[in-house]
C-alpha cells in the first residue's frame, strides 16, 4: 500500500466538521444546549484554520528538499 503524506490542513478541517456535527447532535438530543452563534461560526473559523496550515504545509513543503533519494529501479 502507497504511504501518503500527512496532511495536517485535512485534520483541521475534519476535527472542525466533527465538532459542529457532535454539538448540533447533542443539542437535538437536548443532551447540551448548544449555543447557535457559536456552533454556527465554529465551521468557518476551523475552515479558515485550514487553510493557513494548508498554506504552511506547502510553503513548507516547497522550501525543504526531499530526504529520501528516489528508489532505483533495477533495469
Amino acid at each position: 500500500m502507497k504511504r501518503h503524506p500527512f496532511e495536517p490542513a485535512r485534520l483541521i478541517a475534519g476535527l472542525a466538521a466533527l465538532t459542529v456535527g457532535v454539538g448540533y447532535g447533542l443539542d437535538a438530543l437536548d443532551l447540551w444546549q448548544a449555543p447557535g452563534l457559536w456552533l454556527f461560526l465554529a465551521l468557518p473559523v476551523g475552515l479558515a484554520l485550514s487553510g493557513i496550515a494548508a498554506a504552511w504545509t506547502s510553503s513548507h513543503r516547497h522550501r525543504t528538499p526531499p530526504t529520501d533519494p528516489p528508489p532505483v529501479t533495477p533495469s
